[in-house]
């Protein structure tokens, strides 16, 4: 900025005409004006100025009134037109701020829909594995005794009924939960129907699975404490899957339950006693993938899984929960 004066001045200080080169210290003055904030445009306005006046006084036409008149005016203009520049150029770029802000919200967005869909499937994969497997077996046994006890078919047959209407209700549920809705937005949209299960579920499942076969004994240690939904939820579904795991590979078998609470820890035990020696397990058929997401779904919630063989027979799976304060 400081260039343009001087050499104005030092082209008038020559005896040269100043109209001929007047323009440039304004030209540089509005540059100034157009990128700087108030307090340089002001350190820029005096040397322009002072060089401007100059130059209308050696011209000897122009009174000192009528130049400084002149200078203020020329001045005046070009620094309202460059802060309007300027302000113009700070809206745009606050503008393409927000735009800026708004894509990394609904990336946000879509990423906190597509984990909460991963979260649904990984119900949705626990609830088809427990009731088909409750199914299967049911099913089988009532093929089996359908001659030599009817009774006995009837009562498997009652209970593939109503293990079937849970299973419809739980999966419309959760696939409502997965529905776009019409206007093609990415958001889930509802929330399934009834209440989620949690540790106060237990009871129903322990019916469920003694239907199948096993039995089932929940003990609890310690004072009870209220774990968050989701904690809950994830109690719930951890020990819905260790018993249908125990009814594909140890058939009837004795399982305890038990739940010890700390101040700050849940921790849960699913221990079978391997079931009856003598009889082949009942094997169905399952992706594999059981432990891994049991695991998965535990580290979610900060806790920690571990799952192992005891001996002589059996199974135990473990698994902790923070319990709030």
């Amino acid at each position: 900025m400081n260039g343009a004066p001087t050499g104005f001045l030092a082209y008038s200080a020559s005896g040269y005409q100043p109209s001929v080169n007047v323009w440039g210290p304004v030209l540089a003055f509005f540059t100034v004006a157009t990128l700087r904030p108030a307090r340089a445009v002001t350190a820029a306005a005096i040397p322009t100025a002072v060089v401007w006046t100059y130059g209308s006084l050696a011209t000897g036409v122009l009174s000192v009134g009528v130049s400084v008149a002149q200078t203020v005016i020329v001045l005046g203009i070009a620094w309202a037109f460059g802060a309007s520049l300027r302000q113009l150029g700070l809206r745009n770029a606050e503008l393409a701020g927000s735009r800026q802000l708004q894509r990394e919200q609904e990336a946000r967005a879509r990423h906190a829909v597509t984990e909460e869909r991963l979260r649904i499937a990984r119900e949705l994969h626990d609830v088809v594995a427990h009731h088909v497997s409750v199914l299967s077996v049911q099913s089988g046994l009532a093929q089996y005794v359908f001659d030599s006890d009817p009774q006995t078919a009837r009562a498997a047959l009652d209970t593939i009924n109503t293990t079937a209407g849970r299973t419809l209700e739980e999966m419309r549920g959760l696939l409502k939960v997965l529905r776009i809705p019409p206007d093609g937005t990415d958001v889930i949209a509802g929330s399934p129907s009834g209440p989620t299960p949690g540790l106060g579920s237990l009871p129903e499942l322990v019916e469920r699975m003694g239907a199948a076969g096993v039995t089932v004994e929940v003990m609890a240690n310690g004072v009870e404490r209220p774990l968050a939904p989701g904690a809950g939820l994830c109690a719930y579904r951890m020990v819905q899957e260790a018993l249908t795991n125990v009814l594909k590979h140890a058939g009837p078998a004795h399982v305890t339950v038990s739940l010890d609470y700390t101040p700050e820890l849940l921790t849960v035990r699913v221990v079978d006693d391997g079931g009856d020696p003598g009889a082949a397990p009942r094997q169905v058929t399952g992706s594999g993938q059981g432990l891994i997401g049991m695991r998965e779904r535990v580290n979610m919630y900060g806790g920690a899984f571990r799952a192992a063989p005891r001996r002589p027979a059996g199974f135990e799976v473990m698994f902790t929960l923070p319990v709030p304060s």
